[in-house]
């Protein structure tokens, strides 16, 4: 019984460390707007089938674009990067019925 208990909390709080880590702000509003309207969707309109490839989908666009956040080169051209991603993936996220 102690050790289903610390298996459980410590599966609990693998999953509550990797959704705080991908919820972290990129710090480009434009990225973190998308994003959060994005995984919304997701969570609310997705199938569960096809919901950890789509997440799988945004937990890697926001690794890179956190990449990229942190260089002072190319942080500058995210904001556009960000609001061209969101345009693209409006007619992807229709067929879930999501609009953002």
């Amino acid at each position: 019984m102690i050790l289903r208990s610390l298996i459980l909390g410590t599966s609990i709080s693998a999953v509550l460390s990797m959704n705080a880590m991908a919820a972290e702000p990129i710090g480009v509003p434009s990225c973190d707007d998308f994003l959060t309207k994005y995984e919304a969707c997701i969570n609310n309109n997705v199938p569960a089938a096809q919901k950890s490839m789509v997440q799988g989908q945004i937990d890697q666009m926001r690794k890179s674009w956190m990449d990229l956040a942190k260089n002072p080169q190319t942080k500058p051209a995210l904001d556009s990067a960000c609001k061209q991603s969101a345009e693209q993936m409006k007619a992807s996220a229709a067929a879930y019925k999501c609009t953002f």
